[in-house]
Order: C-alpha cells, then structure tokens, then sequence
C-alpha cells in the first residue's frame, strides 16, 4: 500500500542494470564464496542461528528467489557477514501479531511510565499528556512503516540500507550516531533495572555509609552497584541473537500486559475509582501549553525515533508488508493504553499514600510485602528487559558488525554496547524530568531526524523503492552505492546542514551557551521537525541539481 503511494521511479543509476532481476550463473553455488553458501548451519552466528538450512532442506524455489539477488557480483568480504545478509525469504516468519508482540514489550516499561508523568509534572493536564503522546506515535507511524518496507522487501538490516543513501563507507556515520544513542538508552534501562534490585535489599544496607552519594561518581557506590549487577544479569538475553529476543517478547508480551493490568485494578479499588486523575487539570495557560506542546511531541517522536531508524533489523523478518504495518500499527494505541495507566496509577497514589509517587519502582516498594516487592521486581526486569535488548542492543550491535564484519559479531557488538552504556551515566540524565525530556531525548532527535529524512527521501523519491541487493555488498567503484569514495556526499551534506539550525538551542539546553535567539530555541524545540524536514529537501534538491 505504502509503496504503491509513494511509487515514484526516479533512477539515478540508469546504466546500472538491477542484478535483482538479472539472469543467474549456473556455476554460482559452486562459489565458496557466494553470498548464501551450501552450509551455514553449524558455522552461523547467533543472529541467524538455524537460519540458513542445509540447501537440501530448502526448496528450489526458494534457492532461486534468494540466489536471484546477487547474479553478476561476488560480495566483498569486508562488507558481509552471517549477520549482514539478507534474510531469506522462507525464513521471514514474524506475523502482524509477533510484530504487535513486540511493542508490547517495548511500550510496557518504566521510561514510558516515567515520560507520561513527566509531562503531568511538568504542568499538563491528564488528558492533554494522553494526547501529546497519541498525536507523536501517530506521526512517528508514517516514517516507521516507511522505514520497515525496504527491510521487508529485501530481508536487509538497517546498517545494509544505510547503503543505498550514504554510500559504503558513509552508512558508518548513520548507523554509529544511532548506535550512540542505543548505548545511551541501555544504560538508562539498566540503571533502573538496578534501583529495582536496590529497592530489596535490607534497610540496614540502604542506611549504611554505602548508600551516600560519592561527588565524582555522581551517585552512591550502593546504587552503582545495583547498577552494575542488572547490567550484568542482562547479559544472557541477548546471547542467542535475534531468535533470542523475538522468543523474549513473544512470550512477555502477555505477561506484561495482565501485570500492568492488575497494577491499574490496584490502584481503581485502592483509591476508589479514577475521580482524582480525573480531576487532574493543567496548571499553565494557554500561551504555556503550546511552548510545553511542542518540545514535548518532539520528545515523545524521539523517544521511538531511534526505532524509526533500525526499524528494518526487524521487519526483515516479517512474513509481508501487510504484517509489518498491522503489527506496527498497535504502536499508538499501546503508548496511549499505557500513558493512561501511568497517569491513573500516579495519580491514585495522592489518595492512597498522601504524597503523588511518580517512580513506579518507589510505588511498588510502598505497596506491600517481601512476596509483592519480589513479584513486582521481577515484572520489572523483564520489563526492562524487553525494551533493553530489542530497542537498544540491536541497532548497535549491528552497526558495530557493518563497521568490521571480521572483527565484530552480533555478541560482541552487543557487549560492547553493554560497556558503553556505562560511560553514559545514565544516573545524570534521570536528574530530573526536564534533563530527561528537553536535554536527552530532544537533543539527540536532531541527529535521528535528518537520517530518517535522506533514507526516506533517497528510497522512495529518488530510487522509487528499488535496490540492487547485490551492489549492497559491493566495494566496486562501479556499484551503484559506492558514489564518490564509497561516501554520497549530497548525503552526508542533508545530513549536517539538518543538524546545525539545532546545534545553538542544545548548547544553550547544556548551559555552554548562556543566551541564544529565540528562534534558535524555537528550532531547538521541534529539532525531529526541522531536521527531518530539512536535510530531506536539501538532499531531494542536491541530488536533483547534480543530476540535471
């Protein structure tokens, strides 16, 4: 549907011929190595563990349409791996539901929790955050979709597709800004994952010399290492790949969901009904509410813009385009069902304890005995962890693979990931609800928005959904990704003239600049917008103007 509105065929390449659709060599699957080898099955990584059969279990059919896609060139080893190639087709088994599933796992967390009352404590009523959050994941919907078509298409990751538009070489500059901001969420996630562990050890613990803040670590040496043993914990989630994760959310999906509902039954009975959330009104006027409604729908749009982005690491697995839209579809609907539970379970702790409770890790340690501390710990590291490995070890990890197929795997690159979530400091960015909302998740939606903006102009616009697989993985000065150098600097140019209108906002955010413009900070404000918006016309008139 999406591709037939968007169909536009503006080749750049017309002397490339598309090896998709070229003859195939009879002589082919005598190459060692060829793209898709004879046998995989033992050698594989965890990412595609199982995943690449012994041919003769694989129907000819099948062989064809796989071995179709790379007829008339030999992939260059420093751009393929097991982790790299496309996915084929008989192996793409994610349905409209897997693909709900895994929403579901990755809405139901405590930083959606922690954003929805954000927004409420930052002075809006509770209706207008349900509806700041609906309005951003209706538009953050279109480039998601958008995003996921080639990688359903062509069984391609998003690092692969990264390719088509930056060159080579230059899809390491998307892929590692993208892969910067999922260290920066893994060790967000599992900073909290760490209160939660923190929050069952004894009160003596917690009162002891250990548990006061250190100035140069920025937090306590307890909480560091509560920290440090989720981040460790974590570890065996990922190890078994993509097939892991996709195993992790299909079955924590429902558990998820019937815990966040007996939270919300909880709090009803609890607190005698809704009437308190309900009477919840906004505490700015009307020029207020649309300064705060602005930066607060670009935060909302980046807090699944980095999804946006690898949204193909994904959707290469699913079964057709109809299930990837169906599944992804569900996002607004989740993020608004559990932005009402948040602000309802929030605002039910005002009647119930006397004080508004805003952390939900500090709620459930307020609601009762070991047993229900216990059980809603452990509704929250799964939580977490859903959200951790599929939202924020994919995308590095496969960004790290793409940058040295030789060097990294899908393990490594998620280790790696691991580590850097540290040098983050995760516990300095959950300062307060502003360093949260204005500082992180708006200030990195500059650098996602003009990446978002060139692949989705350069895939449909320019090269009217079609890619030659094969010159994906080509370092040939002839492919048609390989541009100047390996690099297309119209590309890479879109790229930094989106970032810089934002660049004095988020230093004047940082406090290195004491006063700017106010359009600046307007810019600043709706940076997703703007640099969405601008590095794709610049890059749309660029390769229009070469091309003349």
């Amino acid at each position: 549907m999406v591709s037939t509105i968007l169909s536009f065929n503006l080749h750049l390449h017309p002397h490339r011929q598309n090896l998709l659709f070229s003859n195939p060599k009879p002589n082919y699957l005598l190459k060692k190595s060829s793209i898709y080898p004879t046998n995989l099955t033992r050698k594989s990584s965890p990412l595609h563990k199982k995943r690449y059969p012994d041919p003769s279990m694989t129907s000819s059919s099948n062989q064809s349409q796989l071995l179709s896609q790379f007829r008339d060139t030999e992939p260059d080893p420093t751009l393929i791996n097991d982790d790299l190639k496309p996915t084929p087709p008989a192996h793409r088994t994610l349905s409209g539901v897997d693909m709900a599933s895994l929403w579901v796992g990755l809405v139901v967390g405590v930083p959606s929790y922690y954003l929805a009352g954000s927004l409420v404590d930052l002075g809006m009523a509770w209706w207008q955050g349900i509806a700041t959050v609906v309005a951003a994941n209706v538009i953050l919907l279109f480039p998601l979709v958008l995003t996921g078509h080639p990688g359903t298409k062509y069984g391609i990751s998003f690092p692969v597709l990264a390719r088509s538009s930056f060159g080579i070489r230059g899809a390491h500059i998307p892929t590692l800004l993208r892969a910067l901001v999922g260290c920066g969420w893994y060790g967000i996630e599992s900073w909290i994952g760490g209160e939660a562990i923190l929050l069952l050890l004894p009160e003596s613990v917690k009162a002891s010399s250990l548990a006061l803040p250190v100035n140069w670590l920025g937090t306590s040496p307890l909480a560091f290492g509560c920290f440090i043993v989720f981040w460790l914990l974590q570890l065996g989630t990922f190890w078994n790949g993509i097939e892991g994760i996709q195993q992790i959310e299909k079955y924590a999906a429902p558990v998820l969901s019937l815990l966040t509902l007996s939270l919300l039954m909880w709090s009803y009975v609890r607190a005698g009904g809704f009437g308190h959330m309900l009477s919840l009104s906004s505490k700015l006027s009307n020029s207020e509410f649309w300064a705060l409604f602005f930066p607060s729908l670009t935060a909302n749009i980046s807090f699944w813009a980095t999804l946006a982005l690898n949204i193909p690491d994904f959707t290469r697995y699913a079964k057709s385009q109809n299930d990837q839209i169906i599944g992804q579809a569900g996002l607004p609907l989740f993020m608004g069902a559990f932005t009402f539970v948040g602000l309802a379970v929030t605002s039910s702790t005002k009647v119930i304890f006397g004080e508004v409770i805003s952390s939900p890790i500090q709620l459930l340690g307020r609601i009762g005995g070991i047993w229900t501390k216990i059980l809603a710990i452990l509704g929250i590291s799964l939580a977490i962890i859903t959200t951790n490995v599929a939202a924020n070890v994919v995308a590095p990890a496969n960004a790290l693979v793409n940058l040295s197929p030789s060097a990294f795997t899908f393990r490594r690159g998620a280790l790696l990931t691991a580590l850097l979530g540290i040098a983050f400091q995760p516990w300095r960015l959950l300062q307060s609800s502003e360093s949260f909302v204005y500082t992180w998740l708006v200030g990195y939606s500059a650098f996602l928005g003009p990446i978002a903006g060139v692949i989705l102009v350069d895939y449909y616009l320019i090269k009217g959904a079609e890619l030659s697989v094969g010159d994906l993985y080509t370092m040939s000065p002839k492919g048609a990704y390989y541009y100047s150098g390996g690099f297309n600097v119209a590309a890479i140019g879109a790229l930094v003239v989106g970032v810089l209108p934002v660049v004095p906002g988020f230093l004047n955010k940082l406090g290195m600049l004491k006063s700017v413009p106010q359009p600046f900070v307007l810019i600043y404000n709706n940076a997703w917008f703007i640099s969405f918006f601008l590095a794709a016309f610049v890059y749309w008139l660029m390769i229009r103007l070469t091309a003349a």
